[in-house]
């Protein structure tokens, strides 16, 4: 019987050292997913204004239709919520365009990016890349 509560008890232990780091494995990976969209969306942005010299879809919602199906073939969705990313493709301090999550990610899985750790939202500028809001 002793030994069976000893069995139990390391478990307990093991279970308690291992679940916060599978937690901030999962918001990790959301954090990295967003980052992910961000930049197929870029990538998209890029294609357009490519394919459209001087022109960019307008600033509002990003899905597929707003920008083109041949430049991005699915509306991606923020990881955190599902909800969708806004785009502001008016020229600003960020460059030509800016695309924006809804935030809500844990503010220490964006360290590496810059304006780190931020408030949970990441950005990403036409000029310089990815940024934690």
């Amino acid at each position: 019987m002793v030994e069976l509560m000893i069995v139990i008890a390391i478990i307990a232990i093991l279970a308690a050292i291992l679940i916060p780091n599978f937690l901030r494995a999962k918001a990790q990976s959301t954090a990295s997913a967003c980052e992910s969209n961000l930049k197929a969306i870029a990538v998209a942005l890029e294609e357009y204004r490519v394919d459209h010299p001087g022109v960019l879809p307008a600033s509002g919602v990003v899905t597929s239709t707003a920008i083109g199906t041949d430049y991005l073939g699915f509306t991606p969705t923020d990881p955190v919520n599902g909800s969708n990313y806004s785009m502001n493709t008016s020229a600003g301090t960020y460059g030509v365009y800016l695309v924006t999550d809804s935030g809500g990610h844990d503010p220490t899985t964006v360290k590496g990016l810059q304006g780190a750790p931020g408030t949970g939202s990441i950005q990403y500028y036409e000029s310089s890349g990815l940024h934690a809001k």
